[in-house]
């Protein structure tokens, strides 16, 4: 949300004074003490669901990258990987099973392509 929607949906006008981020911290710790967090949260989804609006529970997802090396299988251990059944590949082999990734995937980021 911008500072301009959040304004705007705070009700705030262009030279109201808004409080500085200690402030809103204290507050916020204020409210934790007092056990008011979840009352406060639970009023606001039912007044959303009066409104005829659903709030859904947000996760946040660290989306870094881990770039493991390319793995260079065949297509019918590629296929066993998919399959959820590349433990069963190399075990003769140890030294390169160890050296095998079976969980890493291939994705895009900012036109980017990434295998980890």
């Amino acid at each position: 949300m911008t500072g301009l929607a959040l304004k705007k949906f705070l009700g705030l006008e262009s030279g109201d004074k808004v409080p500085d981020e200690k402030t809103v911290w204290l507050f916020r710790e204020r409210l934790t003490n007092e056990g008011l967090v979840e009352a406060i949260f639970s009023q606001f989804t039912k007044s959303l669901e009066e409104q005829g609006l659903i709030m859904n529970e947000g996760k946040m997802i660290d989306a870094s990258f881990t770039v493991a090396p390319r793995q260079r299988n065949n297509r019918e251990e590629n296929q066993k990987i998919k399959a959820g059944k590349g433990d069963e590949l190399w075990n003769d082999k140890p030294n390169k099973k160890k050296h095998k990734v079976i969980d890493a995937r291939w994705t895009k980021k900012n036109g980017e392509t990434f295998f980890g």
